[in-house]
């Protein structure tokens, strides 16, 4: 092993060189001693191996409880098919970094080994192996990348009892689509050997370059190209005015997840908010024991700051990963749903959006309060099935700028990933151009456009098999649905929705079950596909209501007819001897 060096200290960042009135040629043969690190003569393996047949990657990538990816050769397996499935990777770049999760630490290392021995020219990797995945999307995009390995479980709990994942994002940015998921899959059933460098871990706590072969590994700054980004796209000027005049204040809960170190970067030392503003804004192994899920249930600390006498004015949280956000306002919450439709009506205060809508696009499940937006703006509104990776033809061939998910997921064509950081941008920015209240803004859409009643009732823990004969059962009744009325509800649409991609014409089968009502509103039942434990149940409640004075109904007292309604279609209760389901949202 050769160590050598550049005119890099440790303490600056990659690219910035030391001035000629400050560096001798014996200072810069010194420095690069601390900046660049030779691995010569990479020993490169060949290491014989097993298939495991449960490799098939969901919707958002391979799931699986920590101890599943500690057996020998299951994380191995699994690199190796991707790699092999992908165009020859000399003179390619990788993006690689994770959540900060249990267990993060050790299949970064072990990613470094394989890349290294698959021959890619270059590997970009966070600090300490933290990355948020929208800011691999980033990274690939800015740097034309192959492609990006994100470490992360999303929202998933952490810990050694807890979830690990794997996801590919392909040289676009976004997340794999299902023919290339497949052929990962395919490989994954017939691999007998991955390939590996011989070579030890490399520290990835300080910026550095090091080269291992053929193949130049960069410890970057995770911060750095995204927060460029940002400012590119918001009015950081105008929302640095906002937060310094002293009269408005937020509280960004990070959850001790990726988020931390990009909040306390852009928030607080970039846009001048408070010290403080930022709350567990540490990534922990374990998210602080914590579910990093930014709903009302799972990030109870800020639903209760919010709920305070003298609150924030401004409240939001992200995932574990970082795609995903909740806004809040003093005693008031935003659904993921208004809050696509508010930021698509008011694009125009956004420079970065500001005149250039092309359409838009939410998944089926997802209300369709932006439906109305798009209509009054003149622009087409897409329905997918749920997952990221269904809006990534539409944003590359430019029929779509902005779309979400209900799952608290926004996003537009500036990645190709949901971005929770993002939309909290986009709403302080919405915040400092208007000078009112989430709550203000919020009302006022609805009094412009109606206000869709909605919610998401989660049954967790469900034995599979009782999820999936519910499901069956549905399927059975839909024919005879249509036209009839339930209760006060009369059926004009029943049926399980097919996605019919508009730009590669791929077909996407059993994406949830819809039942639409005339007058707006509707049922939604479909299974999740991101746990990795036991079935999620979710059944999405919607009711459009057009009268303002009929705003100001408690949600759940609104949708109680659809609710009870869904019940008795599904006989979850009585299939599952429960009362009532594990989260509303």
């Amino acid at each position: 092993m050769v160590e050598w060096c550049g005119l890099y200290g440790a303490s600056h960042r990659v690219g910035k060189r030391a001035t000629p009135s400050t560096a001798t040629a014996q200072d810069i043969a010194r420095s690069l001693l601390a900046f660049w690190r030779i691995v010569s003569l990479v020993n490169l393996q060949t290491i014989p191996t097993t298939s495991f047949t449960d490799q098939k990657p969901g919707t958002s990538g391979l799931r699986k409880k920590v101890w599943i990816f500690q057996q020998p050769h299951y994380l191995e397996n699994f690199v190796q098919a991707l790699f092999d499935i992908l165009p020859p990777a000399r003179g390619e770049t990788l993006v690689l970094g994770g959540d900060g999760r249990y267990y993060n630490d050790r299949p970064i290392q072990t990613i470094l080994k394989m890349a290294t021995a698959q021959g890619f020219a270059r590997v970009l990797v966070g600090r300490g192996g933290i990355l948020s995945t929208p800011a691999v999307s980033c990274l690939i995009r800015k740097h034309g990348a192959l492609g990006g390995i994100i470490l992360s479980a999303s929202h998933n709990p952490g810990g050694p009892d807890g979830d690990f994942g794997i996801k590919f994002n392909t040289a676009n940015g976004g997340p794999a689509p299902e023919k290339v998921t497949d052929q990962i899959y395919r490989r994954t059933l017939e691999i007998d050997r991955y390939r590996i460098a011989d070579m030890d871990d490399l520290p990835l706590e300080r910026l550095a370059r090091h080269r291992a072969g053929e193949t130049e590994i960069q410890v970057i700054d995770p911060v750095a190209d995204y927060a460029e980004l940002m400012e590119s796209l918001f009015d950081f000027d105008r929302i640095r005015d906002l937060l310094e005049e002293g009269w408005f204040t937020l509280c960004y809960d990070a959850m001790h997840a990726v988020t931390g170190p990009y909040a306390h970067a852009i928030l607080e030392e970039r846009l001048g908010a408070l010290p403080g503003s930022v709350i567990n804004g540490t990534p922990l192994p374990d998210f602080g024991g914590g579910h990093p899920d930014p709903n009302l249930t799972y990030a109870e600390e800020l639903v209760s700051i919010m709920n305070e006498r003298n609150a924030p004015d401004f409240g939001a949280a992200s995932d574990g990963d970082g795609d995903r956000n909740m806004i809040l306002g003093q005693r008031f919450f935003v659904t993921p749903s208004d809050s696509l439709a508010i930021l698509t009506a008011n694009a125009d205060l956004i420079p970065g959006y500001r005149g250039r809508l092309t359409g838009v696009a939410r998944s089926m499940p997802t209300s369709r309060a932006v439906d109305r937006v798009a209509e009054r703006l003149g622009i087409p509104c897409h329905e997918t099935p749920t997952g990221w990776k269904f809006f990534g033809n539409l944003l590359d061939a430019g029929h779509i700028t902005l779309c979400g998910e209900e799952s608290f997921g926004n996003g537009s064509d500036h990645l190709r990933e949901k971005d929770g950081l993002w939309a909290v941008l986009y709403w302080l920015n919405i915040i400092a151009g208007r000078r009112q209240s989430v709550e203000q803004i919020t009302r006022e859409h609805w009094h412009r456009f109606g206000r869709h009643y909605y919610s998401r009732h989660d049954y967790e823990g469900m034995d599979p098999a009782v999820a999936e004969a519910i499901l069956q059962d549905l399927r059975g009744k839909l024919p005879h649905l249509r036209g009839r009325s339930l209760g006060p509800h009369q059926v004009e649409l029943a049926d399980e929705f097919r996605y019919t991609d508009p730009v590669d014409h791929s077909v996407s089968e059993h994406q949830g079950i819809r039942i639409a009502f005339t007058g707006g509103s509707r049922v939604v039942f479909r299974l999740s596909g991101t746990g990795t434990d036991a079935a999620t149940l979710r059944i999405y409640l919607e009711r459009y209501e057009p009268d303002p004075a009929r705003h100001n109904l408690d949600p759940q007292e609104a949708l109680a007819q659809l609710i009870r309604l869904a019940v008795e279609l599904s006989g979850v209760h009585a299939r599952t001897r429960r009362r009532g389901p594990t989260v509303i949202t």
